[in-house]
């Protein structure tokens, strides 16, 4: 059980931190105006999908019933269509730093909507960690210097960043069960390919109007990235982080990613390595501790509301 728990944490680890690198190397594949965030958004979910379904064929078979093909099509919707939809969208008008403060809020609405649907109980610790974390992430972002890279709608960027917060929110807590029935490549394959079918129609004209000849290898490396790793391989990791660790556990992960940003930004030299950062790196990791040693649903005597904890 503790293996498990121990792969849980790694994978998540993992996930995001390629989803912090992903903020803004996306928003360099889309800052010349050639690849636009729907187009950019059709090359990771239809890029997952063929990876997908190549990885698959080198697994066990697995039938799925009609019954579970439509619950997939609404996991796909949620976390993916509407999720990393409204996510690239978002970071194309606004600014990488607003996107991050916002991508803040993910684990608190896993919290409340595991309460919520699940019956997961709002622990002292839970919450206590999650406002640790968040105030670690926010240190982080708001301690940081200022991008260059701004957002033409910032209102509507946040907005829509806000929005694939609570679509994945949503995913993680009433796809908690359900996904332990099939491998991660079954599950994935069926998503992704969902998700494709849903998408596709809306952005055909995107195809057409491209011009595909002005791509630079730039654009080109950074779109690779956002589907072979902030998608294929991050999303495996995701699965098996779901498939061992709660919801609010899971959604506290989102905290790691204002870490990698902040690195990269020191990393180039465009930030500055402070002992605010340290302060904000020691609150994030203790705030995932609390969350990890609070009580679980099946281990709480009450179902709703804070409830008080043995250490």
């Amino acid at each position: 059980m503790k293996g498990s728990k121990y792969k849980g944490h790694i994978a998540m680890l993992g996930a995001n931190m390629m989803w912090g690198m992903m903020a803004p190397i996306a928003k360099i594949v889309m800052s010349t105006g050639t690849v636009s965030s729907l187009l950019l958004t059709n090359f990771r979910i239809i890029g997952a999908a063929a990876l997908f379904w190549i990885a698959s064929s080198f697994t066990k078979k697995q039938h799925v019933p009609a019954r579970d093909l439509l619950l997939l099509a609404g996991a796909g919707l949620l976390g993916i269509v509407f999720n990393q939809g409204c996510y690239i969208s978002g970071v194309g008008l606004t600014s990488p730093g607003e996107a991050s403060i916002i991508t803040t809020t993910m684990p608190i609405w896993v919290m409340l909507l595991a309460a919520i649907i699940l019956k997961e109980p709002i622990t002292w610790k839970k919450a206590g960690g999650i406002t640790l974390g968040a105030g670690g992430a926010l240190l982080l972002v708001l301690g940081s210097s200022q991008t260059v890279i701004k957002g033409n709608n910032p209102m509507l960027g946040d907005v829509l960043v806000l929005s694939a917060q609570l679509s994945y929110a949503l995913y993680l807590t009433f796809y908690k069960n359900f996904i332990k029935k099939y491998s991660v490549f079954t599950l994935m394959k069926w998503m992704f390919t969902f998700a494709a079918v849903f998408i596709l129609p809306f952005s055909v004209s995107e195809w057409i109007k491209t011009d595909w000849a002005s791509l630079t290898c730039t654009e080109i490396g950074g779109a690779a990235y956002v589907v072979v790793v902030a998608t294929f391989i991050a999303y495996i990791c995701t699965m098996v982080g779901q498939k061992n660790l709660r919801p609010t556990l899971v959604g506290m992960y989102n905290y790691v990613q204002p870490i990698i940003a902040s690195s990269i930004g020191i990393a180039l030299g465009l930030d500055k390595f402070t002992l605010v950062k340290v302060i904000a790196v020691a609150f994030i990791f203790s705030g995932v501790y609390l969350v990890t040693i609070s009580r679980s649903a099946a281990q709480a005597k009450q179902t709703s509301g804070f409830t008080d904890e043995k250490v």
